[in-house]
């Protein structure tokens, strides 16, 4: 009996020992979690007090009244601070954190270190482009809260110190001219025009006083006048004076020192800045000739599919003409924009009411269908999104092109409704921003890889949903995807194999049934955007291959409303962490 209470006694001691043991142990790995979160919200909040327009954007109106610091001491600062936050985040010990940790710091380490490597590039020098930059502040407010007397007061001070912000980027740009980083000519040769409406002769005219032409009821009665009297004082005294500088500096100094090629080969240290740019938006380390052969792999698949939909409607003058009376048929196309707007409208209605039937969690939050501002219509795209204020106080928006409705074809806009909204856009970032447990680095931000991936498959949800009923829709959807896979040709082929600009025209026009227009366009914006078109097609292939082997391992009990859940739920990561999660997930769905 003694010998048996011995006995207890020591496994009594041996258990109490080990659990204090265990309560030491755990004591490090709660100290790592909170140093590393601690890290998280430091470097959150830098962003948003650098980045005063982002942090407006998400609703956070503490800097509502600035724009960010541009000049080069700034930008050196905010390089050796994110040098900072990698050597702090070094210093907390990766293997004490559980698994959901462990993938937080593996995904800011990644972006912090992407962040470091980008910077010996010193693209900074080159802040404007077609596409955007200190001459399209004024469609901030397209997004802007602008509801009280206190928004307006913020939005005059912002334009009472943007002759500041202008002549830091004169500075950043002479710093570029000096360095040979500067912008190829044929898309630099946009700007002047979008200078040009600054260029006015009353504040009236200006488009930054567009805001004081009309108020909301939150602003009083007595507010109105003194904010217009202010508006029209600043705007002459600043804003117009700062864009005369900005478009004398442009037209005489920077265009004529602008290049002639295209490609970022030509930049200093261009083909690495390239390859960087590629593994970055890709989330890979393919490099841009194996990116090339994708794309032209994808390419012959996509055209062959698209001769089926050619002989299916019986057309039988080939390809080629296929594609011209694509272009030419005036039944393709609205005469006119509102009913272009109207038409998008009622597809997204149409769309809205079937993601039930392929995701188990939908967004609480809605989305609009809005035009793009017209003095930027012509030099953009035919769509984009815009995310959802961080604070609810802001829906999404798929911004439709509806300039020139003549070239913006009926057959493509159903493709285009499922990438920009919904399920593709606005339902993955929205769900992201609704994942509170995850870091705010992480709601808000993302990999181009996999949000633009998403996008794309999106598009071939279409088909699963029944929308491509009509032949034309389904070589819009086609038409698309070509679009796509043509963007790691010719993104690559310019930018690292030294094609030229008509080149790359050519070979999209040979194989997209896209308009010329937007083709050009196209085209030019991956001249701006050197790897950013790369993600798009690599991310969907990825997706779909992930969604290929949850169904063969699966079989019967593959579920995709499942599926879609689990490669959502935690927001937009790199490609290979998708894998990693969908494979455990596909796992322990077989062996359940």
């Amino acid at each position: 009996m003694h010998l048996i209470r011995a006995v207890i006694t020591a496994l009594l001691s041996v258990l109490f020992l080990n659990g204090c043991q265990l309560a030491v142990s755990a004591a490090p790995a709660d100290e790592q979690i909170a140093a590393l979160h601690a890290l998280f919200d430091d470097a959150w909040e830098r962003r948003l007090r650098e980045n005063p327009t982002f942090a407006s954007n998400l609703g956070d109106l503490r800097w509502n009244d600035q724009w960010g610091d541009a000049s080069l001491e700034a930008i050196e600062a905010r390089h050796r601070a994110t040098e900072g936050e990698l050597e702090r985040l070094r210093g907390i010990s990766r293997d004490t954190l559980p698994p959901a940790e462990r993938l937080n710091y593996d995904l800011f380490e990644q972006r912090l270190a992407n962040d470091v490597a980008a910077h010996r590039y010193r693209d900074f020098l080159m802040p404007i482009s077609q596409r955007g930059g200190v001459q399209t502040l004024h469609n901030m407010t397209e997004t802007l809260r602008l509801d009280t007397t206190r928004h307006y007061e913020d939005w005059l001070a912002r334009l009472a110190s943007v002759d500041t912000l202008i002549d830091q980027n004169i500075a950043l740009m002479r710093a570029g001219i000096e360095e040979g980083r500067v912008r190829p000519r044929v898309i630099m040769e946009r700007v002047p025009s979008q200078l040009a409406a600054h260029l006015v002769n009353t504040p009236d005219e200006s488009p930054f006083f567009k805001p004081f032409e009309r108020y909301p009821d939150g602003v009083p009665a007595p507010d109105r006048a003194r904010l217009t009297a202010a508006a029209r004082e600043t705007i002459a005294d600043t804003v117009i004076p700062a864009y005369r500088r900005l478009a004398q500096f442009f037209n005489e100094e920077y265009l004529p020192a602008t290049r002639t090629t295209v490609g970022a080969w030509d930049l200093p240290e261009g083909r690495e800045y390239y390859g960087h740019r590629a593994r970055v938006f890709t989330t890979t380390s393919l490099t841009p000739d194996e990116i090339h052969e994708i794309g032209v792999a994808e390419v012959e698949r996509i055209r062959a599919q698209m001769m089926e939909v050619i002989e299916a409607v019986g057309f039988e003058r080939g390809f080629d003409a296929f594609l011209d009376h694509l272009r030419t048929d005036p039944q393709f196309y609205f005469d006119d924009g509102d009913e272009l707007l109207t038409a998008y409208r009622a597809m997204s209605k149409r769309i809205d009411p079937l993601m039930v039937q392929l995701f188990g969690r939908l967004p609480r939050m809605p989305y609009g269908v809005r035009p793009i501002p017209m003095d930027i219509a012509p030099d953009t795209t035919t769509a984009y999104y815009s995310r959802p204020a961080a604070d609810g106080s802001r829906a999404g928006n798929y911004y439709v092109n509806i300039y020139r409705p003549e070239v913006r074809p009926k057959y493509e806009m159903m493709a285009l409704s499922l990438h920009e909204a919904v399920p593709g856009h606005h339902l993955q970032i929205a769900l992201a921003q609704e994942l509170g447990d995850l870091p705010n680095f992480r709601r808000y931000g993302g990999f181009t890889a996999f949000s633009e991936g998403w996008g794309l498959y999106a598009e071939y949800l279409g088909e699963e949903l029944g929308l491509y009923d009509d032949p034309y829709d389904k070589f819009g959807q086609l038409t698309y995807e070509m679009w796509r896979a043509v963007r790691l040709v010719v993104d690559t082929g310019m930018h690292h194999k030294g094609w030229t600009r008509e080149r790359a025209i050519e070979f999209f026009m040979a194989n997209a049934a896209k308009s010329e227009a937007d083709i050009i366009n196209e085209i030019d914006r991956y001249i701006a955007n050197p790897g950013q078109a790369l993600a798009y097609k690599i991310g969907e292939l990825k997706l779909k291959e992930l969604r290929r082997r949850a169904e063969q391992r699966l079989g019967d009990r593959f579920d995709v409303r499942a599926f879609h859940d689990a490669v959502l739920e935690n927001g937009a990561v790199p490609l290979d962490v998708l894998e990693r999660h969908i494979d455990a997930w596909i796992e322990e769905r077989a062996s359940a």
